[in-house]
Order: structure tokens, then sequence, then C-alpha cells
């Protein structure tokens, strides 16, 4: 199989690449798609919904050639929900240090600062992250999954070097330390992400097992959507 992220996000690539070594995974950039995606929706499955759905309609503009290479899109739309905050920065984790919309976005360093500001030394810290892939084949069929990793906030960064984003505040009681602090394998065993991209691609898989071969040069249809549970 031969999926087609829909991200530019080097890190995030890196991670699925490292999650399903046995995939072949194309960037928008390997097909000559300058992609960008506004997250407009209210959950994360919309937003991944969203990202997958528009790089889909970029690919069908481009030659049969090119498209029947691609067996799907999969997009995946995560963030860092904290309970003594009501969930936030939720679906805004992304953007949560940028104060001004219209400023370059926030860096991973400023959210994390952000974050900590808000938080303050409240005693509660529990916290999870959260993702949602949403997987769109050429038939146009939706196979949409939503996982968690439970941990807690740090008072302060760690000085690990692994992983991105919340990672170096993020606690998790099973290791004793960030998620920053253990090693790449460790945490794609256990990270949302990781979760969540192996449910859907073994969905994706068994869907390909059982369709009927796909003529060439034929346009996607729409599809019935098809979902494993989901808890946004």
């Amino acid at each position: 199989m031969t999926v087609l992220l829909a991200t530019n996000n080097t890190h995030k690539i890196r991670e699925i690449q490292q999650i399903a070594p046995g995939i072949t995974f194309r960037t928008p950039a390997d097909l000559g798609i300058t992609f960008s995606h506004e997250e407009t929706g209210s959950s994360f499955t919309e937003n991944a919904l969203g990202k997958a759905a528009a790089l889909h309609q970029a690919l069908s503009a481009l030659p049969a050639a090119v498209q029947n290479r691609i067996t799907a899109v999969l997009a995946d739309d995560s963030g860092i929900c904290v309970d003594a905050l009501d969930g936030r920065p939720g679906i805004h984790s992304a953007r949560y240090g940028a104060e001004d919309p219209h400023n370059p976005p926030a860096s991973d360093a400023e959210r994390t600062a952000r974050l900590l500001r808000e938080l303050g030394d409240r005693r509660d810290r529990s916290a999870r992250y959260i993702c949602a892939v949403a997987v769109l084949r050429q038939t146009g069929q939706q196979i949409c999954v939503t996982d968690t990793l439970e941990g807690r906030i740090a008072t302060a960064p760690s000085s690990g070097t692994g992983g991105f984003g919340y990672d170096p505040v993020f606690f998790l009681p099973q290791f004793g330390c960030t998620a920053a602090d253990i090693s790449d394998e460790q945490k794609h065993a256990v990270s949302h992400r990781g979760k969540a991209v192996r449910q859907a691609l073994a969905a994706l898989q068994a869907a390909e097992e059982t369709a009927p071969p796909r003529q060439s040069g034929s346009a996607p249809t729409a599809g019935t959507s098809t979902a494993t549970p989901a808890t946004d």
C-alpha cells in the first residue's frame, strides 16, 4: 500500500513512518502538491476528515497514473486536553501560544510556556493526548479512528530531547518521566498517534484485501463511511 499523508509537519511525518515502517508513505511535496488546510472543525475527527478530503481533492486533479499509485489519503488531528483547563487547549493545541492569529505560529516552547502559565500551581494536572486519524480511500470510503494517551502535566519542562509539541511537560506515570524522555520505540507503542494510526491502517489493509480490483484511471466515487469507535 502507498498512503499519502495530509501534512507538511516533518515531525509528524517521521513519527508516522516509524509507527508503520511496512507502509510506503508519500507527502504532498512528493507529488508536487502545495497543501494547506485551515482547521475549522469542532472536533479532532472533523479536522482530520477536512484535511483528508482537501488533499484527496488535490490528488484527483493529478494524472490518473499518479492517482492510481496512491491507495488512500491519511490525515490526523491531535492535541492535548487538560482537565483543570476545561479540556483546553484541545483542538487549538497547535495554535495555542499565538495570541494574535495574524502573527506567525508559536513555537513548541511558547505553546508549552502558555500551558504552564495557565495551569499555574493547580493540584489537578491530569491530561490526555488525543489523536483522530481519518483515512480516505480512492473509493471515497472513510475510516476514522480516535485514541488517547493519559498522563499529567509536569510543573516544568524536562531536559529530554525526544518527541515534539507538549512532550517535555507530558508526564507518563508508567515510565516515571515525560514523553520527551523515552525512546521513540517506547513512545510509539503507547502513544495516541501510534495506536490510532495502527488501527486505521489495519482497517485500510482489510478493506483493500476484500475490495475488487480498481480499474486504471477510474475516478473515486462517494462511498459509505466506516468508523471504529471514536471518543471525540
